[in-house]
């Protein structure tokens, strides 16, 4: 794997511990008014964020560093590719249940999709599990295995596509969320091949399908980086049709990849469903554009807890 690919992974990773402190908070002003004394990256959760305005704290029991369960799945499908290699559906299946399920590893708030997969995962044999396994839902979780996917896959983009709607069937059985992935995953694709960010986003419209299309066509001609104002127009909820034109917006205009994830963050809501993939884009981009720095700044790589799993997982990829 390239060095690029590592550097979307370990973006889109750390992209998401960045935003825990406020993600779910859905008023800008309120999350203006907390960077200002205290910054925007890395932040205690805290009941009084959110309180007396518009939001939902998810994540009392989390830290600095941790990562919410989009990460952990970000996470999960690395380490799954690298303990064996290739994606295998059944293994996959049966590692994401052990790890959400009761007595799993996994502390945390469990979204719909999760949990209704691991209700339909449970009760069987993982010889009989569905290939798909997933809730009929067109969140964000959609989104979240796709960095590591993408960056191993070594054979041509429509082969590509067709294993993303594989992988995301076992969370997301629904037509959108594949289209949203499969959209997704044709950028992230395209910038590892060497593709300026603005090619890549463009040439990915064809697979964005008639719902998704117009919506970042509409991200794409805004003139200037306003996550709040994109987030206001497109929406600042879990659901891909939302997200994801948000996600372009900021991808095209960001100058580097903490201007991007700060961006983000002030777009408020859910600010870790979208930082998998803008994180992923960006940082891939950015070590495109400058071999020599790792476009991910040392101090938040140090901050995410994970780093070290993560690190030798995608050292073991190469």
């Amino acid at each position: 794997m390239k060095s690029a690919g590592s550097a979307a992974i370990l973006g889109a990773l750390v992209a998401d511990s960045a935003g825990l402190g406020l993600h779910w908070l859905y008023d800008p002003a309120r999350i203006a008014e907390i960077g200002k004394s205290k910054g925007l990256v890395f932040l205690q959760p805290e009941a009084a964020h959110y309180a007396g305005t518009k939001g939902y704290f998810a994540h009392k029991t989390k830290k600095p560093g941790d990562s919410s369960a989009y990460g952990e799945v970000c996470l999960l499908m690395l380490e799954h590719l690298a303990r064996h290699g290739n994606f295998n559906r059944i293994q996959y299946q049966t590692e994401y249940r052990a790890y959400f399920g009761p007595g799993g590893e996994f502390v945390g708030y469990i979204d719909s999709p999760t949990r209704l997969t691991l209700q339909k995962l449970l009760p069987l044999d993982p010889g009989d599990f569905p290939a798909r396994s997933g809730a009929n839902d067109d969140q964000h979780p959609a989104l979240a295995a796709l960095p590591a996917l993408v960056a191993t896959h070594a054979g041509t983009l429509e082969e590509l596509l067709g294993r993303v709607e594989e992988v995301v069937c076992v969370t997301n059985n629904n037509d959108l969320a594949v289209t949203a992935a499969q959209c997704s995953a044709a950028v992230l694709f395209q910038l590892l091949q060497g593709l300026p960010v603005a090619q890549a986003l463009a040439d990915a419209l064809p697979y964005a399908g008639k719902i998704l299309k117009p919506l970042l066509e509409g991200a794409l001609v805004l003139p200037a980086l306003d996550s709040v104002a994109a987030s206001e127009r497109f929406g600042r909820a879990c659901h891909v049709a939302e997200g994801l034109p948000v996600i372009f917006h900021i991808a095209q205009h960001a100058t580097d990849y903490v201007i991007a994830i700060e961006a983000n963050i002030r777009a408020g809501g859910d600010s870790c469903g979208r930082s998998i993939m803008l994180g992923a884009i960006v940082a891939a981009h950015m070590a495109q554009r400058n071999d020599a720095a790792f476009p991910v700044p040392l101090p938040w790589l140090a901050r995410y807890k994970k780093l070290s799993s993560a690190a030798d997982a995608c050292a073991a990829l190469r």
